[in-house]
């Protein structure tokens, strides 16, 4: 147990986790309800695939070499992107600028010229509200077309990794990491990277929302020796330090989407219920969401407990109060 009355896994003190999956269903239909929900769905969208090269020259890593030892091989190179959680304004973080422009539309923008800018499902001002005339495809029944240009500026550090074997004078051989964080471009002159897209949306006359606009990119990175040579490519300095001649290159994965605020029926087994961790001091808890309530269900169910106890007064008609008799009389 521990200090806070709670049962300590065995798992605590992993290095790894696995997550509650929440939701629980043992096959029975009848516990099968439907739930209306308000959400955002996908109109339209349109995938890309993006690749950027970044060529390295005698790129130091650390720490160096321990005396005594030799390289034998590279047995792996990784490569991610750099990211500082305690500033996410660090120059050094790997960061995609987006600038997206497009022709038969506009995005609405306020007096002041800004574009409008709404909260998107990651809960950040991510989309924007687009306009276009649709009027002409709305008579066929059809979306309109719009077309757009994408234009990446890519800036930042990414973090390469060398796995080195190395064998010391007895021929032992251990694996030995060094790491360096390699500039991809700067802010003055970053490196770009464009393509062009085709999004259909829906009628801008026939709604009472106008479509949503919403685009997000993720970046990895694959590093390798420029000639894929350990002779070529890499130096080992006299104090033990490493120098290599990299090829870095970025890929990006972009998405754009066409969104519309629309309301669902869903299939659901229940509200989730989370087995919470009991505390030694606290008997009892308020729970975080409301019960639904159904009138109709209310009734019936109130009907049914008395109606064995007093059936004459049982389930007053709506509208009508419960402290009033049913012939109206006080």
């Amino acid at each position: 147990m521990s200090c806070f009355g709670g049962r300590t896994s065995p798992d605590l003190f992993q290095n790894c986790c696995n997550a509650n999956t929440l939701c629980e269903f043992d096959g029975r239909l009848d516990k099968v309800v439907t739930e209306p929900i308000f959400v955002q769905k996908v109109y339209d969208a349109v995938l890309f695939n993006l690749q950027g090269l970044k060529t390295v020259t005698n790129q130091s890593f650390c720490p160096a070499i321990p005396r005594g030892h030799r390289l034998k091989r590279v047995v792996d190179i990784r490569c991610k992107r750099f990211f500082n959680p305690e500033n996410v304004d660090d120059p050094s973080n790997l960061r995609l600028n987006i600038n997206t422009t497009i022709s038969g539309a506009s995005f609405i923008q306020n007096s002041q010229g800004e574009e409008l800018v709404v909260v998107g499902p990651d809960g950040t001002f991510s989309e924007k509200i687009i306009y276009a005339d649709t009027h002409e495809c709305d008579e066929q029944g059809k979306g309109t077309p719009i077309f757009g240009t994408q234009n990446i500026a890519v800036t930042g550090d990414v973090q390469v990794c060398l796995d080195l074997l190395l064998c010391d004078r007895y021929d032992h051989e251990v694996i030995f990491t060094v790491c360096a964080n390699v500039n991809i471009a700067q802010d003055c002159a970053p490196l770009c990277l464009t393509n062009f897209f085709e999004l259909c949306i829906p009628s801008t006359h026939n709604a009472a929302f106008l479509p949503r606009f919403a685009e997000f990119c993720n970046p990895a990175c694959e590093a390798r020796l420029a000639t894929n040579n350990m002779g070529r490519d890499l130096t080992i300095c006299p104090d033990g330090t490493i120098k290599a001649n990299l090829i870095i290159a970025l890929c990006i994965t972009c998405e754009k989407k066409i969104i519309v605020p629309v309301q669902l029926c869903v299939l659901s087994t229940g509200f989730v219920q989370i087995s919470p961790q009991v505390s030694a001091i606290c008997t009892s808890f308020p729970q975080l969401f409301p019960d639904q309530i159904d009138d109709e269900e209310e009734d019936e169910e109130e009907c049914g407990r008395d109606r064995d106890i007093r059936d004459e007064d049982c389930c007053p008609p709506r509208g009508r109060s419960g402290n009033f008799p049913r012939d109206g009389k006080r």
